[in-house]
Protein backbone atom coordinates (compact mmCIF):
# COMPACT_ATOMS: atom_id res chain seq x y z
CA UNK A 1 0.00 0.00 0.00
CA UNK A 2 1.25 3.35 -1.01
CA UNK A 3 1.12 6.58 1.07
CA UNK A 4 -1.62 7.81 -1.72
CA UNK A 5 -4.05 4.85 -1.20
CA UNK A 6 -3.51 5.33 2.85
CA UNK A 7 -4.65 9.21 2.16
CA UNK A 8 -7.57 7.34 -0.21
CA UNK A 9 -8.77 5.20 2.36
CA UNK A 10 -8.65 8.32 4.76
CA UNK A 11 -11.16 9.93 2.70
CA UNK A 12 -13.24 6.41 2.57
CA UNK A 13 -13.80 6.72 6.03
CA UNK A 14 -13.59 10.10 6.83
CA UNK A 15 -16.89 10.07 4.28
CA UNK A 16 -18.14 7.54 6.73
CA UNK A 17 -17.56 9.14 9.72
CA UNK A 18 -19.51 12.54 9.31
CA UNK A 19 -22.54 10.26 6.89
CA UNK A 20 -23.10 8.51 9.73
CA UNK A 21 -23.34 11.51 11.95
CA UNK A 22 -20.35 10.26 14.35
CA UNK A 23 -18.70 13.99 14.36
CA UNK A 24 -20.75 17.31 12.95
CA UNK A 25 -18.82 20.34 11.31
CA UNK A 26 -15.48 20.49 11.62
CA UNK A 27 -15.25 17.77 14.72
CA UNK A 28 -13.02 14.96 15.22
CA UNK A 29 -9.85 13.74 13.62
CA UNK A 30 -8.39 10.49 11.93
CA UNK A 31 -4.89 9.09 11.27
CA UNK A 32 -3.65 6.13 9.37
CA UNK A 33 0.05 4.87 10.06
CA UNK A 34 2.55 4.48 6.63
CA UNK A 35 6.26 3.47 7.51
CA UNK A 36 7.41 5.69 10.01
CA UNK A 37 4.56 8.43 9.00
CA UNK A 38 1.19 9.22 10.31
CA UNK A 39 -1.61 10.44 7.78
CA UNK A 40 -3.20 13.03 10.06
CA UNK A 41 -6.75 15.55 9.21
CA UNK A 42 -5.61 18.93 8.96
CA UNK A 43 -6.75 21.89 11.43
CA UNK A 44 -10.18 23.58 10.34
CA UNK A 45 -11.85 21.29 8.09
CA UNK A 46 -14.63 18.86 8.41
CA UNK A 47 -13.78 15.46 7.81
CA UNK A 48 -15.75 14.57 4.53
CA UNK A 49 -14.03 18.12 2.85
CA UNK A 50 -10.71 16.60 3.01
CA UNK A 51 -9.44 15.61 -0.14
CA UNK A 52 -6.49 12.96 -0.42
CA UNK A 53 -3.55 15.40 -0.55
CA UNK A 54 -4.18 17.51 2.14
CA UNK A 55 -4.02 14.88 4.82
CA UNK A 56 -0.98 16.05 6.78
CA UNK A 57 2.47 13.81 6.59
CA UNK A 58 3.82 14.19 9.94
CA UNK A 59 6.68 12.01 11.03
CA UNK A 60 6.22 9.72 14.03
CA UNK A 61 9.66 9.66 15.36
CA UNK A 62 10.61 13.18 15.08
CA UNK A 63 7.32 15.00 15.06
CA UNK A 64 7.93 16.96 11.94
CA UNK A 65 5.49 17.93 9.41
CA UNK A 66 7.18 16.80 6.79
CA UNK A 67 5.05 17.33 3.25
CA UNK A 68 2.67 20.37 2.77
CA UNK A 69 1.84 23.69 5.07
CA UNK A 70 -1.61 22.66 6.10
CA UNK A 71 -1.67 22.47 10.06
CA UNK A 72 -2.57 19.35 11.30
CA UNK A 73 -5.38 18.57 13.58
CA UNK A 74 -4.90 20.63 17.32
CA UNK A 75 -5.40 16.85 18.72
CA UNK A 76 -1.83 16.01 17.04
CA UNK A 77 -0.21 15.22 19.67
CA UNK A 78 -2.75 12.80 20.93
CA UNK A 79 -2.19 10.95 18.02
CA UNK A 80 1.71 11.05 17.76
CA UNK A 81 2.09 9.97 21.43
CA UNK A 82 -0.28 6.89 21.03
CA UNK A 83 1.94 5.71 17.88
CA UNK A 84 4.85 5.85 19.77
CA UNK A 85 3.09 4.26 22.80
CA UNK A 86 1.93 1.42 20.98
CA UNK A 87 3.21 0.41 17.91
CA UNK A 88 0.98 -2.12 17.00
CA UNK A 89 -1.82 0.58 16.12
CA UNK A 90 -2.14 0.93 12.65
CA UNK A 91 -4.83 3.95 12.62
CA UNK A 92 -6.79 6.09 15.44
CA UNK A 93 -10.10 7.53 14.76
CA UNK A 94 -11.16 10.34 17.34
CA UNK A 95 -15.19 11.43 16.85
CA UNK A 96 -17.93 13.20 19.23
CA UNK A 97 -20.62 10.36 18.90
CA UNK A 98 -23.85 11.62 20.37
CA UNK A 99 -24.64 8.25 22.29
CA UNK A 100 -20.93 7.85 23.57
CA UNK A 101 -20.82 11.39 24.79
CA UNK A 102 -24.36 11.08 26.64
CA UNK A 103 -23.34 8.10 28.22
CA UNK A 104 -19.98 9.69 29.59
CA UNK A 105 -22.30 12.17 31.02
CA UNK A 106 -24.07 9.35 33.40
CA UNK A 107 -21.51 6.61 33.60
CA UNK A 108 -18.05 5.57 33.40
CA UNK A 109 -17.57 1.74 32.70
CA UNK A 110 -19.47 0.42 29.53
CA UNK A 111 -20.27 -3.48 29.94
CA UNK A 112 -20.33 -6.15 27.52
CA UNK A 113 -23.57 -6.68 26.59
CA UNK A 114 -23.37 -8.43 22.78
CA UNK A 115 -21.22 -10.71 21.25
CA UNK A 116 -19.90 -8.38 18.11
CA UNK A 117 -19.35 -6.13 20.85
CA UNK A 118 -17.31 -8.29 22.80
CA UNK A 119 -15.76 -10.01 19.08
CA UNK A 120 -14.68 -6.39 17.37
CA UNK A 121 -14.23 -3.99 20.71
CA UNK A 122 -13.59 -6.08 24.03
CA UNK A 123 -13.08 -4.08 26.87
CA UNK A 124 -13.64 -0.40 26.51
CA UNK A 125 -11.87 1.86 28.92
CA UNK A 126 -13.22 5.66 30.58
CA UNK A 127 -10.95 8.97 30.87
CA UNK A 128 -12.34 11.44 33.05
CA UNK A 129 -12.99 14.88 31.11
CA UNK A 130 -9.81 16.68 30.14
CA UNK A 131 -9.34 20.06 28.34
CA UNK A 132 -9.25 19.23 24.66
CA UNK A 133 -6.04 19.84 22.41
CA UNK A 134 -4.20 19.97 25.22
CA UNK A 135 -0.68 17.73 26.04
CA UNK A 136 -3.08 16.89 29.45
CA UNK A 137 -5.36 15.12 27.25
CA UNK A 138 -2.40 13.48 25.16
CA UNK A 139 -0.79 12.30 27.97
CA UNK A 140 -4.43 10.68 29.97
CA UNK A 141 -5.02 9.30 26.20
CA UNK A 142 -1.27 7.50 26.32
CA UNK A 143 -1.81 5.77 29.40
CA UNK A 144 -4.84 3.68 28.22
CA UNK A 145 -3.79 2.65 24.95
CA UNK A 146 -2.19 -0.74 25.88
CA UNK A 147 -5.04 -1.01 28.01
CA UNK A 148 -7.65 -0.94 25.32
CA UNK A 149 -8.83 -0.51 21.66
CA UNK A 150 -11.68 2.15 22.59
CA UNK A 151 -11.38 4.54 25.12
CA UNK A 152 -14.55 7.07 25.97
CA UNK A 153 -13.46 10.42 26.45
CA UNK A 154 -15.80 12.39 29.50
CA UNK A 155 -18.02 14.75 27.95
CA UNK A 156 -15.99 14.76 24.83
CA UNK A 157 -16.44 11.72 22.94
CA UNK A 158 -14.64 8.63 21.29
CA UNK A 159 -11.01 7.17 20.57
CA UNK A 160 -10.48 3.99 18.72
CA UNK A 161 -7.49 2.40 17.51
CA UNK A 162 -6.91 -0.41 15.00
CA UNK A 163 -4.28 -2.59 13.29
CA UNK A 164 -5.51 -0.18 10.38
CA UNK A 165 -8.29 2.07 9.09
CA UNK A 166 -10.89 -0.13 8.92
CA UNK A 167 -10.67 -1.87 11.97
CA UNK A 168 -10.62 1.42 14.34
CA UNK A 169 -13.81 3.10 12.34
CA UNK A 170 -15.73 -0.27 12.86
CA UNK A 171 -15.08 -0.12 16.63
CA UNK A 172 -15.88 3.52 16.85
CA UNK A 173 -19.24 2.43 14.94
CA UNK A 174 -19.98 -0.63 17.87
CA UNK A 175 -18.94 1.60 20.05
CA UNK A 176 -21.19 4.05 19.64
CA UNK A 177 -24.50 1.15 19.06
CA UNK A 178 -23.27 -0.55 22.22
CA UNK A 179 -23.64 3.14 24.47
CA UNK A 180 -26.93 3.33 22.34
CA UNK A 181 -28.40 0.11 23.65
CA UNK A 182 -27.18 0.53 27.24
CA UNK A 183 -29.02 4.16 27.79
CA UNK A 184 -31.87 3.01 26.16
CA UNK A 185 -31.91 -0.98 28.13
CA UNK A 186 -31.13 1.64 31.09
CA UNK A 187 -33.92 3.94 30.81
CA UNK A 188 -36.43 0.46 31.36
CA UNK A 189 -34.48 -1.23 33.75
CA UNK A 190 -30.85 -2.59 34.71
CA UNK A 191 -29.58 -4.27 31.68
CA UNK A 192 -28.38 -7.59 31.45
CA UNK A 193 -25.08 -7.85 30.39
CA UNK A 194 -22.76 -10.65 29.51
CA UNK A 195 -21.18 -12.70 32.23
CA UNK A 196 -17.35 -13.11 32.72
CA UNK A 197 -17.91 -16.32 31.57
CA UNK A 198 -19.96 -15.79 28.47
CA UNK A 199 -17.54 -13.06 27.59
CA UNK A 200 -14.60 -15.24 27.84
CA UNK A 201 -16.42 -18.27 25.91
CA UNK A 202 -16.47 -15.78 22.91
CA UNK A 203 -13.03 -15.14 23.29
CA UNK A 204 -12.29 -18.63 23.29
CA UNK A 205 -13.57 -19.12 19.67
CA UNK A 206 -11.68 -18.34 17.07
CA UNK A 207 -12.15 -14.89 17.61
CA UNK A 208 -9.50 -13.71 14.97
CA UNK A 209 -11.47 -15.60 12.21
CA UNK A 210 -14.91 -14.21 13.72
CA UNK A 211 -13.53 -10.34 14.00
CA UNK A 212 -12.62 -11.12 10.00
CA UNK A 213 -16.08 -12.41 9.16
CA UNK A 214 -17.77 -9.41 10.93
CA UNK A 215 -15.63 -6.93 9.19
CA UNK A 216 -16.23 -8.53 5.34
CA UNK A 217 -20.13 -7.80 6.33
CA UNK A 218 -19.68 -4.34 7.31
CA UNK A 219 -17.92 -3.30 3.90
Amino acid sequence: MSSMDIRQELCKYAKKTVANKLVVGPGGNISAKHEGKMYLSPSGFALDEVEPEQWVEVDIETGAITDIGLRPSSEVLMHLWAYRANPNIGAIVHTHPPYCIAFTLVETELPIMFPDQAALVGKTVYVPYVLPTTDKLAEALVEKVNDASSILLGNHGLVTTGRNLREAYYRTEVVEESSKIFLIAKAIKEPKVLTKEEFEEIASLESEAYRIQLLQKMQ
